[in-house]
């Protein structure tokens, strides 16, 4: 077999395991809610149980409107519908006040404080305004607003699986059919990769950040640099790519190339690309990025090197543990569970490929000093080490197995939690 077809065989593999595992997601998130109905409140943190009270939703104009793909949309889903259909400035949705501080949060609506800060400034643009384009001829078509661009949001976060489960394929760095499948396969059934099927922006993200990657493994700065700044301008850690970009510029002996006269130009080109997550990052905070730190922090309780609120939030959460509801106990061990995973993986990756290792590490240190102990299981997603050192493992057919079981099993569980409206990271 030459060697084209076998690329071809191996991608067709690919590309079928991502069709039925979204055909799979969403029958059942259709079917899961109604045959097993969930018991509110939610206990899970110290905050779940007021947001899922039976009129919790009544003030939430873009949650719980529409019966088409209204299990894909919970939580932050609601910014994402905003933007795409009302933007930034939305006057029903609420925006922060002057007065509010991180633990107590002040807001109004928008259309009554112009002034204040949109909490949709908390957002990055290029899902949403993706959204919103996608939606628009879906509303052509008969659909109501909110009902088009669910569908719109849903079918972007598929898209971005696909992207993300070819492009950690291909970062497996192996010949191996059975290795790359796998590594893609063990992407989409990682417990939080139920956010890949919803109006969430992490399938998006991963397929863009990890496209970037595996363009930037092949050279091809310009379509990396292009990726880069995609992913840049759907959620913060795309910045971070910076790193694995500056690496690989210096691995190659950019310094020297600097200094070779016949080398110069390619350097300094390959150099300006190479930076393409931080000049996305500073271009987003110049044009659109008014407001994101004030309501980040004053009111979702978020920052950078946030290092001792974040202590407090693990003793916040730890207590709640040791006196709180079994959910809690439940939730934080997967949360614990998911960060000591991916740093394991990005540890054990560091002798193979330090550049993804460091891009992981990078991942896990914001997310772990960002001020608030929650959503590890989502934000590990991005970090590639996860599925590549695993994939490796899954030579091991009892390894494999194990790995599998337990992962559908938790994905079960995350997807049936999200479709609910239950707090799942």
């Amino acid at each position: 077999m030459t060697q084209n077809a076998s690329t071809f065989r191996g991608l067709k593999t690919i590309v079928l395991i991502w069709l039925g595992w979204a055909i799979l997601m969403l029958a059942y998130q259709a079917v899961a809610p109604i045959r097993l109905p969930m018991q509110r409140p939610d206990n899970a943190t110290n905050f779940s149980a007021s947001e899922t009270a039976p009129d919790s939703l009544r003030d939430r104009p873009y949650l719980g409107r529409e019966s088409l793909l209204g299990t894909h949309v919970a939580w932050d889903s609601q910014y994402y519908l905003s933007i795409a259909l009302h933007g930034y400035r939305d006057p029903v949705m609420p925006a922060v006040s002057p007065e509010s501080t991180r633990d107590a949060p002040r807001s109004g609506p928008q259309g009554q404080h112009p002034d204040w800060p949109s909490v949709n400034a908390a957002y990055f643009p290029a899902y949403p305004i993706a959204m919103g384009l996608l939606a628009r001829p879906l509303m052509w078509l008969g659909l109501a607003p909110i009902a088009a661009a669910t569908l719109a949001g849903v079918l972007l976060s598929l898209a971005g699986a696909l992207g993300a489960t070819l492009a950690i394929a291909d970062l497996t760095a192996t010949d191996r059919e059975d290795e790359r499948a796998r590594a893609g396969a063990y992407l989409l059934i990682w417990p939080a990769a139920a956010f890949l099927a919803q109006v969430y922006t992490e399938g998006v993200f991963v397929g863009l950040s990890f496209g970037a990657l595996a363009m930037l493994r092949r050279r091809r700065w310009a379509w990396a640099a292009v990726l880069a700044v995609l992913a840049t301008w759907t959620r913060a850690n795309g910045a971070l790519l910076l790193i694995p970009f500056a690496w690989t510029w210096l691995q190659d002996g950019g310094l020297q190339r600097l200094q070779d006269r016949e080398t110069r130009r390619d350097a300094v080109l390959s150099l300006i690309l190479g930076g393409a997550p931080a000049f996305a990052y500073l271009a987003w905070r110049l044009l659109l990025g008014d407001g994101f730190e004030y309501v980040e922090g004053h009111y979702f309780g978020r920052g950078m090197l946030e290092i001792g609120q974040s202590w407090r939030s693990f003793l916040d959460a730890l207590d709640l543990v040791v006196n709180g509801a079994p959910q809690a106990a439940v939730y934080y061990g997967a949360e614990a569970a998911s960060f000591l995973a991916a740093l394991l993986c990005s540890l054990v990756l560091w002798r193979r490929d330090r550049s993804l290792a460091l891009y992981g590490l990078a991942i896990l240190a914001v997310a772990l000093t960002s001020g608030a102990v929650l959503g590890f299981p989502r934000y590990v997603l991005a970090v590639p080490a996860l599925f590549l050192v695993p994939a490796r493992w899954g030579r091991s057919l009892v390894f494999d197995r194990l790995w599998t079981l337990a992962c559908i099993l938790g994905l079960g569980v995350w997807t049936l939690a999200f479709a609910a409206g239950f707090w799942d990271g």
